[in-house]
């Protein structure tokens, strides 16, 4: 299985419809998936995989004998979390029940044991002949999900049960089968994530080790599951992110203007940054020669936390604290002087969590008991914290 939870093999197999899953991996990826476009040879004589690859961002492999070496028919397999085949033709689902393993496709269904679903279209004479109904039924004794094909328009004048679903019925089915939540429809959540710089001259700042990485996943998790997001990002590349309303921040005083314009409307807010306690009293417009560099005289940042939570109304908030030792109690105070209703906290020794996809630390709760984390990734983590803020709603 994958770091993310969210890795899915996109099998496409060779019949008209396969052009309509270019919406699919679409819609897919606007709720947070991380899609793997897995043709069968036949499928490329209607959608090239240029096309699975530019939308996609990954390469496209249809053969076993593809980069041997990497053994792809395991590596992805075990890398995923779930498998969506559309379109799965009367062929394709005969090879799969079957056991047939003669192309890429049909060799990670076998190799993965993950949660399979099969999205039927062909022609109503081949959805109704008793060799594809006993396939069906095969995979469905199997464990797969196989959804029954709508009833509509076929390819050419013919009309009848066969047709490729509409996607809205593919993402929702799907979502079912993966557990994808939507329970934050009609709420605003605002995320702010990564590391303030204070300008020392036109090169040189102060910063911290933050990425961005567990705010960015938080950003996700809240839009995969409803929400209306905002992230406010200091420092961080924010040109893949898709669906989100981002407001690309520097520093602390910027960050505080967004959080003043944004909070009075949003109903959690979630400080995931890393924001610098102090900045230079001055920034100087050009650089300071080595020789020159002596000291710098600093006065505290404002903290933007503390300054929020005393205009909060029927907000969430959630905070994060990032502490080298007594790190429980140190979050229980600031979760107490701050107002927080939940605080994730972990012990950072070492330069451990920063800019890695896993994390481990200790969930504090208003209303509630301590929850100890082991290791877990920063979307599992994302989606702990948001089945929280929902709690703390009501």
């Amino acid at each position: 299985m994958s770091a993310t939870g969210r890795e899915v093999i996109l099998g496409v197999g060779a019949g008209i419809a396969a052009y309509k899953s270019a919406d699919l991996v679409r819609r897919l990826q606007d709720r947070g998936y991380h899609v793997r476009v897995v043709p069968t040879p036949a499928s490329l004589n209607f959608v090239g995989a240029s096309t699975w690859e530019a939308l996609t961002g990954r390469p496209v492999r249809t053969q076993v004998w593809e980069d041997v070496h990497e053994g792809a028919h395991i590596s992805l397999a075990h890398d995923s979390d779930f498998f969506l085949i559309a379109p799965a033709t009367a062929d394709l689902i005969a090879r799969i029940a079957t056991g047939r393993a003669d192309d890429l496709l049909t060799n990670l269904v076998l190799a993965s044991d993950a949660p399979k679903m099969v999205i039927p279209a062909m022609h109503s004479h081949m959805w109704n002949d008793p060799a594809t109904k006993a396939n069906v039924e095969t995979l469905r004794s199997r464990g797969f999900v196989v959804l029954e094909p709508d009833t509509g328009r076929l390819a050419g004048n013919d009309s009848g049960p066969g047709r490729f679903p509409e996607t809205n019925r593919i993402i929702e089915e799907f979502d079912s089968m993966t557990g994808h939540k939507r329970d934050l429809v009609g709420r605003r959540v605002l995320v702010t994530a990564g590391g303030t710089r204070e300008a020392i001259d036109p090169v040189r700042y102060i910063g911290n080790r933050s990425s961005g990485k567990q705010g960015l996943a938080l950003a996700r998790a809240a839009a995969m599951r409803g929400a209306d997001v905002h992230l406010i990002a200091a420092n961080m590349d924010t040109s893949a992110i898709h669906g989100i309303t981002v407001s690309n921040v520097e520093s602390a005083l910027d960050m505080r203007e967004v959080l003043k314009d944004q909070f009075a409307s949003c109903d959690v807010l979630i400080m995931c940054a890393a924001v610098a306690d102090a900045r230079p009293t001055q920034k100087l417009n050009e650089k300071i020669k080595k020789a020159s560099f002596t000291s710098i005289e600093l006065e505290t940042n404002p903290d933007l936390l503390a300054e929020i939570s005393t205009t909060k109304t029927n907000q969430v908030i959630i905070g994060f604290a990032a502490e080298t030792s007594d790190h429980i109690e140190s979050a229980r105070s600031k979760m107490q002087a701050k107002g927080l209703d939940v605080i994730y906290v972990n012990d950072v020794s070492g330069g451990a969590i920063f800019g890695k996809d896993v994390t481990h630390g200790t969930i504090l709760l208003r209303n509630g008991e301590d929850i100890a984390l082991k290791e877990v990734s920063k979307d599992a983590l994302a989606e702990i914290l948001l089945d929280h803020a929902i709690r703390q709603l009501g």
